[in-house]
């Protein structure tokens, strides 16, 4: 079982770790099924999503370089950059979801990297290797990913689906941890 008591000794914190954490691994094992079955509607939908947080962080950049200050020539660029770049991913999002493909294989490798670190930190204890699965899994969704890049169509249909192979797996995560957790 995983030592949550090293997380808290109190025993409401634990309670409610357990309940929120079995919340969103429900949440992100429904959004993770959305991407399996509709993978071209997570796509297109990630990409338009991360085209509104360009423009709105752009717009903020703009409020905030207007501020502090006026004459700051790399802040007016920023904004230009965001705003532009989240403005033409909205309007178009074929190539931000091409975009998209490059970034999520460098989260995907990261995201590896941080599962197989903190499977290797709660080994021997239960449940460690469901954050080894995670990490392994990530790795491949990482190399499908790198291998993609260049052809619009695959990456297109793997933005969806294996991002909602991701979610779904985190969930599954999630809710295992709940359980040890509520075990304690």
């Amino acid at each position: 079982m995983l030592n949550f008591k090293l997380l808290s000794n109190d025993p409401q914190l634990l309670e409610k770790f357990s309940k929120y954490t079995k919340i969103y691994g429900v949440i992100f094992i429904i959004l993770g099924l959305v991407g399996i079955f509709f993978p071209g509607l997570m796509s297109i939908t990630t990409a338009i999503f991360f085209g509104w947080l360009l423009l709105f962080s752009g717009f903020l950049v703009g409020v905030q370089t207007w501020q502090l200050n006026r004459k700051d020539w790399i802040g007016w660029l920023k904004f230009l950059l965001f705003t532009v770049t989240g403005a033409m991913i909205i309007v178009n999002p074929l190539p931000g979801v091409i975009a998209l493909g490059i970034l999520f294989a460098a989260y995907f490798f990261i995201d590896a990297a941080t599962n197989f670190v903190l499977a290797f930190k709660l080994k021997p204890q239960a449940y460690w290797w469901v954050a080894l699965l995670n990490a392994v899994l990530s790795l491949a969704l990482g190399l499908f990913f790198f291998e993609a890049i260049g052809n619009p169509l695959k990456t297109l249909w793997l933005v969806g689906l294996l991002v909602g192979i991701s979610l779904f797996f985190d969930g599954v995560m999630l809710l295992s941890f709940s359980s040890a957790a509520k075990k304690r």
